[in-house]
């Protein structure tokens, strides 16, 4: 069976709080509370800064078996670099400490500026540079800076598959170039529904899906209504089953050859009015994935926060 997930991109917002939070729960059992709502959160820190193997393993102790959460790859690396000169914050970012999550660990996500041009030799090297399964990640992971070899930075389980997916902003990138190269890598290019400020295309670059749902009337703001998630639960769907949906809007050629099928991972990043969470537990619903799924907003935790 495909593995879907639909989650959230971060949990740590105020406004979330006697909202979508209920009213005393202390902020350390956010997470323990948001990841009984969800099956996949998005960890946003590790885009800012460095986080510590303590913290991730922690993150994975809060959690409920069979969670999963996908990492942010540091905009060190792709916004402050620019993917120029970047082995050692690679390697100070596979060291960190996320590979200890273990089986928690889903797909690493690549996030570039808007104004970052499609480069296809630097993008290349870049999606060559990054490792495939934690062997080669602690391998990489050797390389860090000596302030980071600490107590855990290298635990991983042996020979864990590691996928990885790019979202672009630009409109460089809109070539058929670029979805040739990622399918050369088997990197999957984001399916981002940015309210049309950004490129929006479908293309099935690997063997995997990865969708960010920003807003589709308002970026970061505007919730789905009922017919949009419909929507998308239908292209989940398709998709799960290694087909292209039939209204695909694409930037390359049409991969028709079906494959079995193609795990998703799909998370809501409309948290300014706190839409994020309640849109992902209608798609979960619509899904039939809330079955297992213990929280609703306001129920638990009450008596113990």
């Amino acid at each position: 069976m495909p593995d879907v997930r639909i989650g959230i991109s971060g949990w740590r917002y105020t406004p979330w709080r006697g909202d979508f939070y209920p009213d005393g729960l202390v902020q350390r059992r956010e997470l323990e509370f948001a990841s009984r709502a969800v099956n996949s959160i998005e960890i946003n820190g590790s885009f800012y800064s460095l986080q510590t193997p303590e913290r991730y393993v922690r993150w994975a102790a809060d959690t409920p078996e069979g969670f999963v959460f996908s990492i942010k790859g540091p905009r060190f690396i792709t916004h402050t670099r620019r993917l120029r000169d970047i082995h050692e914050p690679l390697a100070n970012f596979f060291a960190s400490g996320f590979l200890g999550m273990r089986e928690k660990l889903g797909p690493i996500l690549w996030q570039f500026p808007a104004n970052f041009r499609y480069d296809r030799a630097l993008f290349d090297d870049f999606l060559g540079r990054l490792p495939r399964d934690t062997d080669q990640a602690v391998k990489l992971a050797r390389d860090c800076a000596d302030r980071l070899k600490k107590p855990g930075y290298l635990d991983a389980d042996k020979g864990q598959r590691l996928r990885h997916a790019v979202e672009v902003r630009s409109e460089t990138f809109v070539t058929e170039d670029f979805v040739a190269l990622l399918r050369k890598h088997n990197v999957a290019l984001v399916v981002a529904d940015t309210a049309g400020k950004w490129p929006y295309a479908e293309d099935l670059t690997a063997d995997f899906l990865y969708i960010r749902l920003h807003g589709d009337k308002e970026l970061y703001t505007s919730g789905y209504s009922n017919e949009a998630l419909e929507r998308w639960k239908k292209r989940i769907q398709t998709w799960t089953r290694g087909r292209q949906v039939a209204d695909a809007r694409l930037i390359g050629p049409r991969e028709d050859t079906p494959r079995k099928e193609r795990d998703v991972f799909c998370y809501f990043d409309n948290d300014v009015k706190v839409r994020a969470p309640y849109d992902a537990r209608q798609l979960l619903g619509k899904l039939g994935l809330d079955k297992d799924l213990q929280a609703t907003p306001g129920v638990l935790f009450d008596e113990e926060a």
